[in-house]
């Protein structure tokens, strides 16, 4: 038996370490035109009509309590408590009381998460005016501000924030009408702009109360707008609703945090749901500890989270696929983290995408070397207009992928759709619609009121409903051979990148009309140049080109193609790609999740020549 075997069979033979979650079970009803309903048998706790009321409930029950940290410039924690936080939040709220905002004059923040952008978001939200996180690369990373131009023209907003006049100087000077407010925490433009302290300066008075009391469940809470992938970002309207009924299935399915309040180190945007809808509200709904990570998953970025969980032990921490995939290197080589990390864990959480088997069982036995327990991952499904979570899995699973079953007050509807299931979802943490397009909500609920996400599932044992659900591609993407069988983009994309790891970030299946299937690779260059072995100042173009990673990426494809049963699996030839996914483009959204419409569109060039006769050098096949 090698070693690598006789740590998983360790870490597979070590207990669970104990905690509380939700039931596992699940109410289903069969229709005669094979629709399938499902709910969970029990009822949604009863939850607060806004979030606020939570932040007032824990500045009494806990004021001492660290309720938002964030690095400081010397490299300390700043840290503010509950009670500081309401007392900020009610003097912020004065301010934008005085200035007349609604939702038709709201709030956009352009800047990313710190705790100004926190403050100004739970005073809007405690007075009911509307505001909108916007993804900081439609700032920082377009060329054109295209998309950021959409979204200042569909929100109308009356005030906007950043935290750095400087750095959005350009952003705003391109988006923002001179007539708005601008508020920044540091370095002002040559725009005249309002310092935050500014914000901070007002006195509190019975006007704050009594617009809070006017808040209600129907209120507008805040606009995420979508990655737009497909084109200009369209804004998901988020009621107070939708943020405290989900906390409340969250709190059925994740139970410790009802008794042990959670402490998250966290990097998510918080202009993306799982960020600050999820995470951020998961915290301040049960009185928990929030340590902003200014970290990424990338490439000189990841140092600050690391350095952050050397110092602060989260009790659950959640990330997408690719940051648990970068925390490996660190955690094998650092003694410290890893204990730290793994020392108060109840429970991992990953979404956004699949987990690759090899980062799920590296963790597992790193957690057991280290605590002689194995800590239980789990993972969710959902969406923006799902405020997010809809699924959610509360049992350990063999394999990553299975996602669960409805939460509850979650009804979730399965529609027969050429041999798959779409999943459908009907229940209070609903969107109602999207901001100013009566036409795209329209398109978006059927007609029992179920929201369509657009996502194929299935059973994980078809036997046994209660086992869960897996993810089963996204329809729009799947297509059709020229014989007529059907391809799952989405199991191959996964069977595929999963097969190469580490050497591919992604990939994008193409074959539509075609006789067989193909695929265009995003690869990891890093993972490539050290299986080449070759030096740290070989270019990208020449490493992809080396005989040796591409006999490798050959070796890869002829093993994943004998495992396949058809065409409808077989993935016969592939290019190794060194141009980076397009943002501009709509290639890749700034979550790091990529657009394959947008890629075999951009890239049709590169899709012809993988089905060029003779093949030009930089196809690898499983032919050659």
């Amino acid at each position: 038996m090698t070693a690598e075997a006789v740590r998983e069979t360790k870490a597979a033979a070590a207990p669970l370490r104990k905690v509380k979650l939700g039931p596992s079970d699940v109410v289903l009803d069969r229709k005669p035109d094979g629709t399938i309903y499902l709910r969970s048998p029990h009822p949604l706790e009863a939850y607060p009509d806004k979030l606020t009321l939570r932040l007032e409930h824990w500045a009494k029950a806990a004021p001492d309590r660290v309720f938002l940290a964030q690095r400081a410039a010397d490299g300390s924690w700043r840290k503010l408590t509950y009670a500081q936080t309401l007392a900020e939040v009610r003097a912020i709220a004065q301010s934008l009381l005085q200035r007349n905002l609604s939702t038709e004059r709201p709030i956009a923040i352009l800047s990313g998460n710190d705790i100004e952008h926190a403050l100004l978001g739970l005073a809007a939200m405690m007075i009911g005016v509307p505001y909108a996180p916007i993804s900081v690369p439609y700032s920082l990373m377009s060329s054109d501000f295209g998309k950021l131009k959409s979204i200042i023209q569909i929100l109308t907003p009356g005030l906007v924030f950043a935290a750095d006049g400087k750095v959005f100087a350009r952003a705003i000077e391109a988006a923002v009408p001179l007539d708005i407010e601008i508020v920044v925490t540091a370095n002002p433009g040559e725009r005249p702009e309002t310092p935050f302290t500014d914000l901070l300066a007002a006195t509190p008075t019975s006007a704050v109360n009594d617009a809070h009391r006017k808040v209600s469940t129907d209120s507008v809470a805040k606009i995420l707008f979508t990655s737009g992938s497909t084109g200009m970002p369209k804004g998901v309207i988020n009621t107070q609703r939708m943020l405290c009924s989900n906390q409340a299935m969250v709190r059925g399915s994740l139970a410790f945090i009802v008794d042990e309040p959670p402490v998250l180190v966290d990097w998510p945007p918080w202009n993306h749901t799982f960020g600050g809808n999820h995470d951020f509200g998961m915290v301040l709904h049960n009185g928990g500890s929030f340590y902003i990570d200014e970290g990424k998953p990338l490439p000189g970025a990841i140092e600050a989270t690391v350095r952050n969980l050397r110092e602060i032990a989260p009790t659950i921490y959640l990330n997408v696929p690719k940051g648990f995939e970068m925390l490996l290197p660190y955690l094998r080589s650092d003694t410290a983290l890893r204990q730290n990390f793994f020392s108060r864990m109840k429970v991992l959480f990953y979404a956004g995408a699949g987990l690759a088997r090899h980062v799920w069982d590296e963790l597992q036995q790193m957690a057991v070397a280290t605590t002689g327990e194995r800590i239980i991952f789990l993972s969710s499904l959902g969406s923006t207009e799902t405020a997010p979570a809809a699924l959610a899995r509360t049992w350990e699973s063999e394999q990553p992928g299975n996602i669960g079953l409805p939460l509850r007050g979650v009804e979730l509807k399965l529609v027969p759709s050429d041999g798959k299931f779409e999943g459908r979802y009907r229940g209070p943490n609903i969107t109602p619609g999207y901001w100013r397009r009566p036409d795209l909500t329209k398109e978006t609920f059927d007609e029992e009121g179920f929201y369509k996400m657009g996502d194929a599932l299935k059973f994980a044992d078809p036997t046994d409903p209660a086992k869960g659900l897996l993810f089963d591609g996204r329809l729009a993407e799947d297509f059709k051979l020229a014989s007529g069988t059907w391809v799952s983009t989405g199991a191959r994309r996964a069977q595929f990148v999963d097969h190469c790891a580490p050497l591919v970030r992604d990939a994008v299946i193409a074959g539509a009309d075609r006789d067989d299937i193909t695929v265009l690779v995003f690869p990891d260059v890093e993972a490539c140049r050290k299986q080449a072995g070759l030096g740290a100042d070989a270019a990208p173009a020449a490493v992809l080109a080396d005989p040796k990673l591409r006999e490798e990426f050959r070796k890869r494809l002829s093993a994943l193609a004998r495992q396949s049963a058809g065409s409808s699996t077989r993935i016969c030839r592939a290019i190794l790609m060194d141009e980076p996914p397009s943002f501009d483009a709509g290639e890749a959204t700034d979550k790091g999740s990529i657009n394959q419409r947008a890629v075999l569109t951009r890239r049709a060039g590169l899709v012809e020549e993988l089905y060029a006769r003779p093949a030009s050098v930089r196809v690898i096949s499983i032919e050659s």
